[in-house]
């Protein structure tokens, strides 16, 4: 078998942005090494890996040809002392309001006193290295990325955020590469049973922080109670959840959650996401004298939903909304008919709790970026920190950071106080998953913006104060 070396010029994004560039070196002969890689891989699977972008050759066109696509950063496990943490995250596409705070919050980690003077070990320093890249809220590019990062940059570890869509295809790719790997904001059974897991078993690689079904039914269900309360509503629950992981983990679990509580529950039908008419739902809903509505599905259907439930004359007593509505950007496309409408908070500036990394508090956090950015807060800002705070603290604790079995066990094991709250990933519901309780939140007119989130109902989470008062959604 002949060998071809290719000097590359590795630019800043991997999906293809520019900036400045670091060489390196891949040689294609019977396996494929840059510098000296954490372990032979074929050919086949390097090119799987990689295909999708494009990237600058020095003295070839040959990585062109394949498809290599551009990377942002240096370093990895072939060089001992650094260690690379891939940041996967929707910066474009339906989901992008999720990611609306990546630039300022690796802005701030990179200059943190804790990632920019690096860990020590036996005498020797290691240096972060962060490199991000962009899903596009689409589950194959998410897989594409991930395998960039392990096979191109060897990322010691990958953190990724924000719904199925592109934390389960990231966390699938890095237990099938033995790359320890941290999510957030997906619902855990989304995670763990949307990617094959089966009760009392676990992921060696993969862990993840964030609530699930019964918390949100532990922050929706008071909200509902305390409307019935007020206006003697029938007790009928319109559910909307489309045919995707997010929807298949509400449709299994909550009609036994609903009928529970002592409600009548209401299945608008497993529609496809990118539905453009819901006539027949609405149509269901209104026949079935639907005074509660709640959801899960992906952020331009339930605007095209709720708009069309206004016209045809939907109006329930209180809407509580999951995986929408959850940012203020996401507030524009509905303008006044967002009026009241409840979803669940995971944090805000009002949480009591500290960065691990400095002690600065929420509302610093929230304050600094309004400042720094010019935009509303958003509640992305403290899971996207703590993404970054879990990880530094696996590899303080792991005695080799290059170690990935090591640092995933300290992952799985970990118990940390952190920006989000306590996290503790041993304690479960699952091994590897830790849970954050959420709190109850309404979209009111706002003082400084023109629509504000609002703490209504803390009956989940105690230690967040409250600010606002809930109102039905329509009367």
């Amino acid at each position: 078998m002949f060998g071809i070396r290719i000097d590359v010029r590795i630019s800043h994004r991997l999906d293809g942005g520019i900036g400045s560039d670091a060489k390196g070196s891949l040689t294609f002969g019977g396996n494929v090494t840059q510098n000296n890689v954490r372990e032979a891989i074929s050919r086949r699977t390097l090119l799987k890996g990689i295909a999708g972008g494009a990237a600058t050759l020095v003295g070839g066109e040959i990585l062109a040809a394949c498809g290599a696509t551009a990377l942002k950063g240096t370093g990895g496990s072939s060089n001992a002392g650094v260690i690379n943490i891939g940041y996967v995250s929707p910066q474009t596409g339906a989901l992008a309001g999720f990611a609306t705070p990546d630039n300022f919050i690796l802005k701030l980690i990179r200059e943190s006193a804790a990632f920019s003077k690096g860990i020590t070990k036996g005498g020797k320093t290691y240096h972060f290295n962060i490199i991000e890249a962009d899903s596009q809220s689409d589950p194959n590019r998410a897989s594409e990325v991930t395998k960039n990062l392990i096979l191109q940059n060897h990322v010691d570890l990958v953190v990724t955020s924000s719904a199925p869509e592109t934390a389960n295809p990231v966390a699938d790719v890095c237990e099938a590469q033995g790359v320890p790997c941290v999510a957030t904001v997906v619902p855990w059974e989304a995670w763990y049973f949307g990617r094959g897991a089966k009760p009392g078993t676990t992921f060696t690689y993969t862990t993840m922080f964030f609530f699930g079904t019964a918390e949100f039914g532990k922050c929706f269900e008071p909200m509902w109670n305390r409307i019935h309360s007020q206006l003697n509503t029938d007790k009928v629950i319109a559910c909307m959840w489309p045919n995707d992981s997010d929807g298949n983990a509400f449709r299994a679990s909550w009609p036994a959650l609903i009928k529970q509580a002592g409600y009548t529950y209401v299945d608008g039908g497993a529609y496809q996401d990118g539905q453009t008419d819901y006539t027949t739902m609405i149509s269901q809903f209104k026949a079935a004298n639907c005074d509660y509505y709640t959801n899960a599905p992906l952020p331009p259907d339930f605007n095209t939903f709720w708009k069309q439930a206004s016209q045809q004359g939907f109006k329930p007593k209180l809407a509580t909304v999951a995986k929408v509505l959850l940012f203020p950007a996401d507030t524009v496309a509905l303008g006044s008919l967002v009026n009241n409408i409840a979803t669940d908070a995971w944090w805000t500036p009002y949480h009591p709790y500290r960065s691990s990394l400095d002690g600065s508090s929420a509302k610093a956090l929230a304050d600094s970026f309004q400042t720094s950015t010019g935009q509303q807060w958003t509640q992305s800002l403290g899971s996207t920190y703590s993404l970054f705070e879990v990880a530094f603290e696996a590899f303080k604790s792991a005695s080799d950071p290059h170690d990935a079995k090591e640092v995933a066990a300290q992952l799985r094991n970990m118990s940390l106080q952190s920006i989000c709250g306590p996290l503790n990933f041993a304690a479960g519901p699952v091994p590897g998953v830790a849970i954050i309780e959420p709190v109850g939140v309404q979209w009111k007119p706002g003082k400084d913006y023109p629509w504000s989130m609002y703490v209504v109902d803390n009956s989940a989470n105690s230690a967040v104060p409250i600010n606002g008062t809930l109102e039905p959604t329509n009367t």
